[in-house]
């Protein structure tokens, strides 16, 4: 029998709920309900979600705090919903560690969409057995970028990223040397569905670079004007 992947869905908003839930319970996915962010941290530890969609707007702790909180501990992915349209909303959002930022009035499709396309990147590591292949693996001096396992090793030690920014860093090494414009980089980590700016662009490579200090042979590098870069010296 097939698990069903777990949705916590957190939204003060009864009606938008229940009308989420039931987007999700017709593709198979099992939802939990809560309505504030303190219980939102206590149901994220009982209940373990596959991904959590948080509005933002919350009384007592906001969705900003509650994502803050998680993102400390958990790689969940984290889907952010809000009726703010700013910039700024979605890039803090993003800096919080968010995987998506989602502006109400939704479709229901575009959200069963965006939460079915944010699970299929997010690939927990398995086991290796015996016999298998290294798969997709970039490493240099200092670093190793595993696709397969999803896992980045630094000096020997893991490194934890959601799976965005890693899929970015992947990208960005595989490629050494090749100047990509913000553009191109949302083609191709983000998908041509998404609904975004460059700007999520700059966020997640500015958390990379919080997180993969430059190594004496490598490190990201801003082409101004144009880019970014992952530089082999």
């Amino acid at each position: 029998m097939v698990t069903k992947q777990k949705i916590l869905i957190v939204d003060d908003d009864e009606n938008i709920a229940e009308l989420i839930s039931l987007y999700l319970t017709k593709e198979c996915f099992d939802t939990m309900i809560v309505h504030d962010g303190e219980e939102a941290l206590i149901a994220f530890e009982s209940y373990q979600p596959n991904l959590m969609l948080l509005d933002l707007m919350l009384p007592g702790i906001d969705g900003y705090q509650v994502c803050r909180e998680i993102r400390s501990k958990h790689n969940t992915p984290i889907i952010m919903l809000s009726a703010k349209g700013e910039v700024f909303d979605k890039v803090l959002g993003l800096e919080l560690g968010a995987d998506d930022y989602v502006l109400k009035p939704f479709d229901s499709k575009e959200l069963v969409a965006r939460v079915k396309a944010v699970l299929r990147r997010y690939q927990p590591a398995k086991p290796e057995t015996p016999a298998a292949s290294r798969g997709k693996v970039v490493d240099y001096p200092g670093i190793e970028i595993n696709l397969t396992n999803y896992a980045v090793t630094v000096d020997g030690k893991n490194v934890d990223m959601p799976p965005k920014e890693l899929e970015l860093l992947y990208f960005l090494a595989s490629s050494p040397n090749q100047v990509f414009t913000r553009e191109q980089l949302l083609d191709q980590i983000w998908g041509y569905e998404y609904v975004g700016d460059t700007r999520t662009v700059d966020v997640h490579i500015k958390r990379l670079r919080e997180k993969i200090k430059d190594h004496p042979s490598w490190g990201l590098s801003t082409v101004w004007g144009i880019g970014y870069k992952f530089e082999v010296k």
